[in-house]
């Protein structure tokens, strides 16, 4: 929309890319590659000022407001049809308290530059277990990572945040502030305006922990998931744990092409008490690879990283399971041997600890007793995507009858609108309708995992 343009150029700092422009491509893309959508304004803010202004002139000329920070969202939520994108990408600033332990962060920061600031000082906050992935978008909808166990859910250690509302106030939530919209943050994504600084209690971790994979075949997943489930519901809250479910490259003593089953490990403590922990998992039968040792927190973050970059197609759907029985595990067996392609996986995170002991209340994030969450995700880049789209909705559909309710709202694509719901549950989705009614009763924060005002 021209006009948009034009009145955004009055006072705006930043890039304004619209369509025609030889840029426009590049920077209305986002990490999922099967993501198309031209919004009709992309401002490219250079601090908080750029920000009001482009939610003025957004709310002026009724476009729907996209939020982009790293652009790391599985439904693509950093771009949006015909909207007034609100990009974040490029403010990337971290500054490190470490007599305080806290650090305050730019929108635009991923997990890996994060980390690389608050290591310097030995501390850490649960993040994304992806560097790649942004710290915005995981905390805004809840942040699981390899020290949920230890230190909860990246918005558990949220204890502050500067957000510009839909009317263009700048507001800084905390539970001493606004205190009800400081808990929408804390799980409700970005339904309740742009935030434009995280504020983050950090704890002592790293710079080396003791972390690394276990690696056994296919052949061994029921009772490897049987072991693992058993072992985690009596381990100490430092040890996190997920299983992934998959065709591993490199690992030589897997036979290549074949689905294999690999266990994730971060303990969050001093390592001679690690390898006494986890030693029952090392001596699984069947581990034909181990790679536990000590090594930089920084480098674990990167761990997964690999085939996970921008520029494939992805699709997936999870759920949070209450019950992982012979039936469950039986059942999962049989989606991952039906893997459409070697980037194909399926991921079951043990869950528990500190992010059980938070209060179902304290956030919008709801599903707090649920012990595991399980995600499907199917990708391509070359070949249909039809075949990936089948797959991660048939173990979806499959696990269904073993969940405790609804989907974790960070690995959940476009859905519709029953789908929002149960990810809240009703009672709570119906409490963060009232907030959306307070701060943006005109739902101009709708490209998101969308909490519909009443009106």
């Amino acid at each position: 929309m021209a006009d948009a343009a034009v009145t955004l150029a009055e006072g705006f700092r930043g890039r304004i890319v619209v369509p025609g422009d030889a840029e426009y491509d590049r920077a209305r893309g986002v990490w999922n590659a099967a993501v198309d959508r031209r919004p009709a304004v992309i401002a490219q803010c250079t601090g908080v000022a750029d920000v009001l202004q482009a939610v003025a002139v957004a709310r002026e000329h009724g476009l729907p407001a996209a939020v982009r920070g790293a652009g790391h969202s599985l439904a693509g939520l950093g771009t949006g049809e015909g909207a007034m994108l609100i990009d974040l990408s490029g403010l990337t600033g971290v500054r490190v308290d470490p007599e305080r332990r806290t650090a305050r962060a730019q929108p635009g920061v991923t997990w890996g530059g994060f980390d690389h600031e608050t290591q310097a000082f030995g501390l850490a906050a649960p993040g994304a277990p992806y560097s790649a992935a942004g710290i915005a978008g995981t905390t805004l909808g809840g942040g699981i990572g390899w020290l949920a166990r230890a230190y909860g859910l990246t918005c558990d250690n949220l204890v502050e945040a500067d957000v510009v509302t839909a009317e263009g106030r700048l507001l800084t939530a905390s539970a001493a502030s606004h205190p009800e919209l400081f808990a929408g943050l804390r799980g409700g994504g970005g339904n309740f305006g742009v935030v434009t600084s995280f504020t983050y209690r950090l704890h002592r971790v790293g710079p080396h922990v003791l972390c690394g994979a276990l690696y056994l075949p296919g052949e061994a997943l029921a009772e490897t998931v049987a072991a693992v489930r058993d072992f985690m519901a009596q381990a100490p809250d430092g040890l996190t744990a997920a299983c992934e479910f998959g065709r591993p490259r490199g690992v030589s003593e897997l036979p290549a092409g074949k689905a294999a089953v690999r266990i994730g490990l971060c303990w969050a403590g001093r390592a001679d008490r690690g390898r006494e922990v986890v030693a029952p998992l090392r001596a699984l039968p069947g581990v034909v690879a181990d790679t536990v040792q000590t090594r930089p927190y920084t480098l674990w973050q990167q761990m997964l990283d690999t085939g996970r970059g921008p520029g494939a197609g992805v699709f997936g759907r999870s759920e949070f399971l209450s019950v992982l029985d012979g039936a469950a595990i039986d059942c999962l067996a049989e989606q991952v041997a039906a893997l459409p392609s070697p980037d194909a996986h399926v991921q079951l995170a043990f869950l528990g600890g500190a992010v059980a002991r938070v209060g179902a209340e304290d956030g919008a994030y709801t599903y707090r007793q649920a012990p595991y969450l399980l995600s499907a995700v199917g990708r391509w880049t070359t070949g249909p995507a039809e075949p990936q789209v089948a797959w991660a909705r048939r173990c979806w559909e499959a696990m269904r009858p073993f969940s405790s309710g609804g989907a974790y709202v960070n690995l959940m694509g476009l859905e519709g609108q029953g789908r929002v719901v149960e990810a809240y549950g009703l009672a709570k989705y119906e409490r963060l309708v009232a907030l959306k009614d307070r701060y943006d009763p005109g739902n101009l924060f709708r490209v998101n995992q969308n909490i519909r005002p009443s009106g």
